[in-house]
């Protein structure tokens, strides 16, 4: 039983990290950005980069991603996304989608088809946590998603950003009257979630292998999460990531691993018939 809740606690740390961005963005921009996906394949690509050019520690590569990955979404969101909003919510929906397939299309242009991962020890460390071996890419993960889940409940209720970013989602109108560039808020927010993603993408980039068609399997995750969660609550997908990581965990060891994505969309299905708002998505935003 512990050894399930450990791996239940590292699978759910992990999908909190990839869904954190996601729900920040879909929850104050009202947009469920289709590209996420490939923000994190495209981070993980950038971090080999950064890494086998400037010869630096996996960490340092990360850290350096960051930054970058926040420039280019920003330029997104401005260039482009911005424009699209005032038609309503299909547009950017469908910009979204096409920077995603756009994406896929460079990734094999620029770095083929084959899988990679980020060369580190961490991948194959262990260390043993109550008696239980564990890798060290889920221990990191399980303190990631803990982590930028408080630290971004911090940013939104804490900070003079976050009030700004609040006062914006409930109503922009009034928000532009009052001084707030509602603008570069929601362009700050689709980068805060992309750099949010970035720092997933280090540790699926550690732990795991991608390849340019990558994204998809990792946004349809992340969906899960947010929905289940409820959109835009911060500590409900937490909360929707860990019961989703308990749930595959417990289904595979009765049923078998090769039933973890039935059991993902299965769940996913049940909440949406059951609770279209999403388990938390009132109780904790």
């Amino acid at each position: 039983m512990l050894a399930l809740i450990l791996d239940a606690l590292a699978t759910g740390g992990l999908y909190a990290t990839v869904a954190l961005g996601l729900s920040l963005v879909a929850g104050v921009m009202r947009l469920l950005n289709l590209a996420q996906g490939e923000f994190l394949v495209g981070s993980v690509y950038l971090m080999l980069v950064i890494g086998n050019h400037l010869h630096v520690a996996p960490l340092a590569a990360v850290l350096l991603t960051l930054p970058l990955v926040a420039l280019v979404a920003y330029g997104v969101q401005r260039g482009l996304l911005q424009a699209l909003m005032s038609h309503g919510g299909e547009a950017p929906l469908v910009a979204t989608f096409g920077l995603s397939i756009a994406a896929q299309a460079l990734f094999q242009v620029g770095f083929g088809t084959a899988a990679v991962t980020i060369p580190s020890d961490y991948g194959a460390a262990g260390a043993e946590v109550l008696g239980h071996p564990m890798r060290m890419v889920s221990l990191l993960a399980m303190g990631l998603g803990l982590g930028l889940t408080v630290l971004t409940h911090w940013l939104l209720t804490r900070t003079t950003y976050g009030r700004a970013l609040r006062a914006a989602a409930e109503d922009p109108m009034a928000a532009q009257s009052l001084g707030v560039d509602v603008r570069h808020v929601f362009a700050l927010c689709f980068a805060l979630g992309a750099v949010l993603t970035a720092a997933g993408a280090a540790v699926v980039g550690l732990g795991f292998s991608v390849d340019p068609s990558s994204g998809m399997l990792w946004l349809l995750r992340a969906v899960a999460v947010v929905v289940i969660g409820g959109m835009g609550s911060v500590w409900g997908t937490l909360a929707a990531a860990v019961l989703l990581g308990l749930v595959e965990e417990l289904g595979a060891l009765l049923i078998g691993p090769e039933f973890r994505d039935v059991i993902m969309f299965g769940l996913l299905v049940a909440i949406l018939v059951l609770r279209p708002t999403g388990l938390f998505g009132k109780a904790l935003r």
